[in-house]
């Protein structure tokens, strides 16, 4: 299979053999192992008796904490270096072979002077340590186009947590050897060689980190970090960034986006696709308990969509992963029951969080009543007036998504679901109303495009900056930004154009005059939901505004629910003064693109100005 070597002598012979008749695969592992000089090759045949002694080598290691199992059975705390607690944007390239294809939102350098850094930086990186070779797929494996990638690993830790995140093992290996597959290689090290009689660290992990992406290859190489999507390279590395290439070249979308199933009293069904940045309540959405009588909620997915269109030209909806990696901290009994009683099953992983006396684990808003003891992340003992977080802010659970009560059976479907309306959703405190109807399609893709947060103390830097993220992804296009709108707005025109999905912008986060929050959020944004369907129907009434179609305050279905008047004038508002800031940030925003923004988008912003000015 072409692309995938650096040139490297072939494996010792002392090295155990590949066990697969997929040569690609075959010649690519003995490569590795040939660069990287492991102690030994593990295939990983994804069995439950694998995973229990992975994770008993890993308690031995002292890298896993067993929970105690009458409170999360089959479940384990893991403790990050202090240095490897985080996605390392800084550090994550795209190296397409022109630079101009990897577009201003993405660090580029040109793939060969990449390759000689990886190179070195491999070379004898295992020595000491095992070698794992994870076949996986993402998405269902009987799918019509099953995506294979294989991750080649020296991090049990890794080993363990794909085994929640995707589907992996010897089923998916005999299927790529029966169709002789191409696959996604994704090559990882912690960068942290043993010599011989040197005694290993719990997190064993390298100052240095690099995260490349090779997308006219389809290639991976993660080096120096352990941690999450920097490491479980089936997530944001192949789910997104290079999965974002191959649907440009193939014709559909992978998009940062849960799917929502919701059922009408009726008993009439709906899929709504949502993109959020993070910390504005994606993991809440996907697993809401709507507070409107007669609605049901089923969920499909809290992160990745890959969306393309069927036979009818109607979009269908995937989720390509087979766990939830979620933010810890803020999901809780009083506002993610639905995500608590997942956890609560077990056969979990979590990383950074407390640890309870009791041996169970606790982070910020896990519950209402704070313990008076617990041990934070880096071991310290800890009580309610330490004056520092128990849980690191980006702490995880890792939770197979099969243990989720409300998850659709559709979520199993090969073909997906159809997506009837889409969502985009930032943290605003002025300007965004509650929600906004898009005009049309290349409008929805305006508001994506357009899409904006206010940064929170989550994130290193200044609080309360407008920061812009196109359609949640502005980490994870594997290609120009521009390149990427382009591909929204033309993919629709072969689609059915009576079928194509209403987008919507959403914002929870709006303030009033006084400073708190205009509307309540969490299980009562199920009453917006239910408008944006009716407005589907035909049945709600909306007001025009320059920037679409926002609700009349008496069509938003709020029985039983007590909000003032003023606030929900102030959730709603459209307010030009502020709008006037809004487009010049936009316009700010647009010239970035330079030459790569789509025309449409430019006449879409010269549309919302001249309609303010009428």
């Amino acid at each position: 299979m072409k692309g995938y070597t650096m040139g490297h002598a072939p494996v010792q012979d002392s090295v155990e053999q590949a066990t697969t008749t997929h040569e690609g695969l075959a010649a690519w592992v003995a490569e590795v192992a040939g660069l990287t000089q492991p102690r030994d090759i593990h295939w990983v045949d994804g069995s439950a008796g694998e995973y229990a002694k992975l994770t008993g080598e890993l308690v031995e290691a002292g890298t896993l904490t067993p929970l105690n199992p009458e409170l999360f059975p089959n479940s384990f705390a893991a403790f990050s270096d202090p240095k490897d607690v985080a996605r390392v944007e800084g550090r994550t390239f795209i190296c397409s072979e022109k630079e101009r294809d990897a577009g201003f939102t993405n660090n580029w350098m040109d793939p060969a002077e990449m390759k000689a850094i990886l190179k070195e930086r491999f070379s004898g990186s295992m020595r000491g340590r095992t070698m794992y070779v994870i076949p996986f797929v993402m998405g269902p494996l009987d799918a019509e186009d099953p995506k294979f990638g294989v991750e080649i690993t020296d991090s049990a830790y890794v080993v363990a947590s794909m085994r929640i995140m995707a589907r992996i093992g010897t089923d998916v290996l005999r299927k790529m050897e029966t169709t002789n597959a191409f696959f996604v290689p994704a090559l990882h090290s912690v960068g942290a060689p043993l010599e011989a009689g040197e005694k290993d660290v719990p997190w064993p992990s390298s100052d240095e980190k690099w995260i490349v992406h090779f997308p006219e290859e389809r290639s991976i190489f993660s080096y120096g970090s352990g941690y999450g999507g920097n490491a479980l390279l089936g997530k944001k590395c192949f789910a997104l960034r290079i999965a974002s290439v191959m649907a440009r070249d193939e014709g559909w979308l992978a998009e940062h986006m849960l799917i929502l199933k919701l059922t009408s009293p009726e008993n009439k069904s709906y899929h709504v696709a949502a993109a959020f940045p993070s910390a504005c309540g994606k993991t809440n959405l996907a697993l809401l308990d709507p507070t409107v009588p007669g609605w049901k909620a089923e969920t499909l997915g809290d992160d990745i969509n890959w969306m393309r269109f069927g036979k009818e030209g109607e979009l269908r909806a995937v989720n390509p992963e087979a766990g939830l990696f979620g933010v810890a901290p803020g999901t809780g009994w009083s506002t993610n029951p639905n995500a608590m009683a997942a956890i609560a099953k077990g056969n979990s992983i979590f990383t950074n969080v407390a640890l309870t006396d009791d041996g169970g684990v606790w982070w910020e808003g896990m519950t209402d009543d704070v313990p008076a003891h617990l041990t934070d992340w880096q071991g310290n003992s800890w009580t309610p007036d330490a004056g520092r977080p128990a849980a690191h802010p980006n702490s995880r659970f890792c939770t197979p998504i099969d243990q989720v009560d409300m998850l659709s059976k559709e979520y199993f479907s090969p073909e997906g679901v159809e997506i009837n309306a889409i969502l985009f959703g930032g943290r605003r405190k002025t300007t965004i109303p509650l929600v906004t109807q898009a005009r049309d399609w290349s409008n929805g893709i305006f508001m994506g495009s357009t899409l904006s947060s206010e940064t929170t103390a989550a994130a290193a830097g200044a609080v309360g900056v407008v920061r812009r993220d196109p359609m949640a992804m502005l980490p994870f296009i594997g290609y120009d930004a521009g390149d990427y709108l382009k591909h929204w707005i033309e993919l629709s025109a072969n689609a059915n154009q009576a079928r194509l999905p209403k987008i919507f912008l959403v914002n929870w986060f709006r303030r009033t005059s006084t400073g708190g929050f205009a509307w309540p959020g969490f299980g009562e944004n199920s009453r917006v939901l239910k408008w944006a369907i009716e407005r589907i129907e035909g049945t709600a009434d909306a007001v025009e505004t320059p920037i679409g179609f926002v609700p009349t305050p008496d069509s938003l279905d709020l029985e039983g629910l007590e909000v003032a008047p003023s606030d929900l004038a102030d959730a709603l508002k459209v307010d030009a003064g502020e709008w006037g800031e809004e487009l010049a940030g936009i316009e700010e925003w647009y010239a970035r693109f330079g030459e790569s923004l789509p025309a449409e988008m430019a006449a879409e912003l010269a549309g919302l100005k001249a309609r303010f000015a009428a």
